[in-house]
């Protein structure tokens, strides 16, 4: 399965980087790129539960293929978050199903910085979308 092009983008940007400090920079630096989001979509129906942080997810869907926002409180979160929406924008639904997300964030080198919850919040962000997914 080959990447979306912004996929594409982050895991040249983020191989390039030479270490923890440069990737945490961009991290952020991705985090700065999710379009706001409203009052309303911050809402608790669009709040994704076992997130350490706060964090807000919405979905829609285009010809059968999803597009996400998502927003957090916390500016590490955003980021990956950013990583997170940059690599299932566009999937089906099938394929949001079989991602793996791990495999990802080993890829763009991140995988030993993420603690056991924000491997669990990004876990609980991505069933959410197979939730979300499931019941279209």
């Amino acid at each position: 399965m080959s990447l979306p092009n912004a996929a594409q983008d982050a895991l040249d940007a983020f191989t390039a980087a030479s270490g923890w400090e440069q990737r945490a920079r961009l991290l952020m630096q991705w985090g700065e790129r999710l379009a706001p989001m409203t009052d309303e979509e911050k809402s608790d129906e669009q709040r994704v539960h076992g997130c350490e942080s706060k964090v807000w997810l919405v979905a829609r869907q285009d010809d059968g293929r999803w597009h996400f926002n998502a927003s957090s409180d916390a500016r590490l979160i955003r980021g990956l978050l950013a990583l997170l929406l940059v690599r299932v924008d566009g999937l089906s639904s099938a394929e949001l199903q079989q991602l793996d997300l791990p495999a990802w964030f080993t890829q763009l080198g991140l995988s030993r910085q993420l603690s056991p919850s924000r491997s669990n919040g990004l876990n609980a962000v991505l069933q959410r979308m197979a939730q979300l997914a499931a019941g279209a």
